[in-house]
């Protein structure tokens, strides 16, 4: 009978292994990742082995209580039945499609990821890629902001990352796919479960044409917590992360953070004051978390400051400086 150790005989096996069954966002695994590699991780989780000195015992040790019960060869097994049957890839760090972006994660960096369609989308350089999150519960301003900087961006050859939800993220994948640009979505649950149910046209069509993609195996459903882990990898993937609408408390607000805690640019379209939908990107502009977008350009600006006003004249004294009658109208 197949054991979870005899089923991790290489570093590929090993991880897909952990990543069955291991919740995301794990630093205990990331740090024995980099210490020993995946074959020694999965031995120390079933329960084998003294920990490296690098990790911390009494930690290592929680970590192992937790997850020694659940190394069963069978959920692996049938995992990658499941991944072959739906034709789905499984990458690992090293593989050529493997997204370096998400390196910058460190000890918190995804075990491996399901992906189904382009996956060379991940490895286009991380200026290629816009992340694009807001509000499910979008007003028709956002939607129509989120279709126009959509558009624009993936004229401009953008790859667009959003995370298949309904409102802002539905509206820039439609918008994306309705230009013929190239779009990624990031998927909470596995690859088989696309989530939000009412969503999955569009997520099917997404996968068909552009990329689907989850840290998460088949047959894995949504959970709180797996929101907030899949935030870091939004964050992380793109060069810059607009926030197009949000509540004072929205969950894209932490995509946000994920993004700045990385060191990415981040953006936010500002919107009427009187919009409950506005108060969470008013809230990064207040706090500095974001630059305000307007248009693509400035998108542009944040991913290459060079570009800022290339190709345009300078003008000595801005117009929002100077006397209302100099300006040629009436105020």
């Amino acid at each position: 009978m197949a054991t979870i150790t005899s089923l991790s005989k290489d570093e590929r096996a090993a991880r897909v292994a952990l990543a069955v069954t291991l919740e995301p966002d794990d630093a205990v695994t990331g740090r024995l990742l980099a210490a020993v590699g995946g074959v020694e991780t999965v031995r120390l989780a079933a329960g084998n082995g003294a920990f490296p000195k690098k990790v911390d015992s009494v930690e290592a040790g929680l970590w192992r209580n937790k997850l020694a019960p659940r190394m069963d060869a069978r959920t692996v097994t049938q995992a990658l039945s499941e991944s072959d049957r739906l034709g789905l890839r499984i990458l690992i760090p090293g593989d050529d499609d493997w997204p370096t972006a998400l390196n910058d994660l460190g000890d918190r960096a995804p075990t491996a990821l399901w992906v189904r369609g382009a996956s060379s989308f991940l490895a286009a350089p991380l200026s290629d890629r816009v992340t694009i999150t807001g509000a499910r519960a979008a007003t028709s301003y956002g939607e129509h902001v989120t279709g126009e900087l959509t558009s624009d961006l993936t004229h401009a050859e953008r790859i667009i990352v959003a995370g298949g939800a309904y409102g802002i993220d539905a509206a820039a994948h439609r918008a994306a796919l309705a230009t013929g640009g190239q779009t990624l979505a990031v998927m909470v649950g596995g690859l088989d479960r696309l989530y939000p149910s009412g969503n999955r046209e569009l997520l099917e069509r997404v996968g068909d044409v552009g990329l689907l993609a989850s840290e998460m195996p088949p047959g894995a459903t949504p959970t709180k917590w797996r929101f907030l882990a899949r935030n870091r990898i939004l964050g992380a993937l793109s060069g810059v992360t607009v926030v197009v609408e949000a509540g004072y408390r929205s969950g894209s607000l932490n995509v946000a953070a994920r993004a700045a805690q990385l060191g990415r640019p981040v953006g936010a379209v500002p919107g009427p004051v009187t919009s409950v939908s506005s108060a969470g990107t008013h809230r990064l502009l207040r706090a500095g978390i974001a630059s305000l977008i307007t248009d693509a350009t400035d998108v542009t600006a944040l991913i290459d400051p060079s570009a800022r006003g290339r190709g345009q004249a300078v003008e000595r004294e801005p117009d929002i400086a100077r006397p209302p009658h100099r300006q040629g109208r009436v105020l």
